[in-house]
């Protein structure tokens, strides 16, 4: 005898609207088993003799849904081993039901053949009693395990399988990363059958007083409000290529790639300073302004017809995964080290392996700012044995080099010229020992540039305060509020 399961819907409402062939496999039904009995047609069928064994205690085993719809499937494909099964759904099988698709995906591996029968979805009585046309597009989510990166919020939304509060307390707490506390949405109980319930409530509303229902939905309609939509992704996109289209900004028409070169540099330097000032506002506002940066070249990209912004994120996706293989594949890394070298080692395998001939230093690039680009060309040398063992040496070459250049300042125009290359020789010993000492030598000089101002500002303001101009100082009272301010902390 074949291996079956029939799979039926057992619509989204009344008897009334439940399919006649649907309803005579379920009057006759010898082994027949529910999901949930927690539905319209349920007790009118009982009356009319379907016998049936439901689901519902299996829910109360769990805590996670998964869990259940896993064990209901295994439940099913083990009894099938015996005897043809028919089993109902609510709505349609094919329409929210994460059982049926375990059965679909599980079926063939224990030789049981999965029939699918028919039954009504519950989507067609949403549409239906929430009065909306799909064609401006919709998504149908599911609450059980919603995340806010699915979300079109200028799209119709209905999310199913909102079971109880639980479920939609965490629907509700996804929503509110997209939407604001108080934007409308609509509860949708039972959709056409004669228990229906449509209420509208703010989404803070969402997961009150609500007991368990197996047939509830909550619909989110499309946002229209352009302040809401400016958290959007696309939005921001369209934005950015409507600044660049026919009527847009003639500035933003006119840039290139070279144009916009010191402004990123800009805008990345400003991220810094938001850092270092623990200011989130500001920080938040600057990572807007490099992530402007980027949009405007891949938008310029896309104009001229090289690449977009989706070429961008492809790149950026397929190296994270291909250099965490301790997260995305089989590797293992047991600290931070070990994944610095993995992410090394791979990156030396995507440019050509270890023979390539290509110098170890090549990928240090020539934009870095030169303290930065010091520190980075030590390192990669570092790498493979070039490298003092200790601290010592280094503060000896830093003396060395210091000596070298005090003896090149002998006043002549030649002098001149090899104290240049010597002050050079100095600045990037002194690098080696901050590279030592684990110093970030432009963190360093930022934040002793940030010191200098403070330090001078202080200065300036006392200057305001005895009523002379600053040239009219002498350099020894400039000194000295520039030692009180140094005993003030700034």
């Amino acid at each position: 005898m074949a291996k079956k399961i029939e799979i039926v819907g057992l619509g989204a409402g009344d008897l009334q609207q439940l399919q006649v062939g649907v309803y005579r496999k379920l009057i006759k039904g010898q082994q027949l088993f529910l999901r949930t009995k927690e539905h319209p047609v349920v007790a009118e069928l009982v009356k009319e003799g379907m016998v049936y064994t439901s689901f519902d205690s299996v829910y109360e085993k769990h805590e996670q849904f998964e869990d259940v719809y896993q064990e209901i499937a295994e439940t099913l494909l083990e009894k099938a081993q015996s005897e043809s099964v028919t089993y109902a759904v609510p709505g349609h099988p094919l329409v929210a039901e994460r059982t049926v698709q375990i059965l679909l995906e599980n079926g063939a591996k224990a030789g049981v053949e999965i029939v699918i029968g028919g039954g009504q979805s519950f989507i067609d009585a949403l549409f239906t009693s929430l009065k909306i046309d799909p064609i401006d597009g919709f998504q149908l989510l599911d609450g059980t395990s919603l995340e806010a990166g699915q979300l079109q919020i200028d799209q119709h939304i209905i999310i199913s399988q909102v079971y109880d509060a639980f479920v939609a307390s965490n629907v509700k707490l996804t929503l509110m990363e997209k939407l604001p506390d108080d934007y409308e949405v609509y509860i949708v109980s039972a959709a056409g059958s004669q228990e229906e319930s449509i209420m509208k409530v703010p989404l803070y509303e969402v997961d009150r007083n609500l007991s368990i229902e197996n047939l509830r939905s909550i619909y989110v309609p499309p946002v229209q409000e352009e302040e809401i939509l400016w958290r959007t992704f696309p939005k921001l996109r369209n934005i950015i290529a409507h600044l660049r289209g026919p009527n847009g900004c003639p500035w933003d028409k006119e840039q290139t790639h070279e144009s916009l070169k010191k402004y990123l540099i800009e805008e990345t330097y400003e991220v810094i300073e938001a850092i270092n000032s623990e200011d989130i506002d500001h920080l938040i506002e600057e990572l807007g302004d490099v992530l402007l940066q980027v949009l405007l070249h891949a938008q310029i990209g896309e104009d001229d017809g090289y690449f977009s912004i989706e070429d961008v994120i492809e790149g950026l996706s397929a190296k994270m995964v291909r250099r965490h293989p301790h997260v995305f594949g089989g590797a293992e890394a047991a600290n931070a080290n070990e994944v610095v070298k993995n992410w090394q080692e791979i990156k030396k395998q995507e440019k050509g392996g270890e023979h390539a001939d290509v110098s170890l230093l090549a990928g240090v690039s020539l934009a870095l700012p030169n303290l930065l680009r010091a520190y980075e060309l030590q390192k990669k040398a570092a790498k493979v044995g070039f490298d003092w063992k200790e601290i010592g040496p280094a503060l000896e070459k830093v003396k060395e080099e210091l000596d070298e250049f005090i003896a090149e300042l002998d006043g002549t125009e030649e002098g001149h010229v090899r104290a240049n290359k010597e002050f050079g020789d100095l600045l990037f010993a002194f690098v080696n020992v901050a590279r030592f000492l684990k110093i970030n030598p432009e963190e360093a000089l930022f934040a002793t540039n940030e010191k200098f101002i403070r330090r001078f500002q202080y200065i300036e303001e006392k200057v305001k305060m005895s009523g002379k101009a600053i040239e009219a100082h002498s350099l020894k009272e400039l000194d000295q509020y520039w030692d009180e301010a140094k005993l003030k902390g700034l």
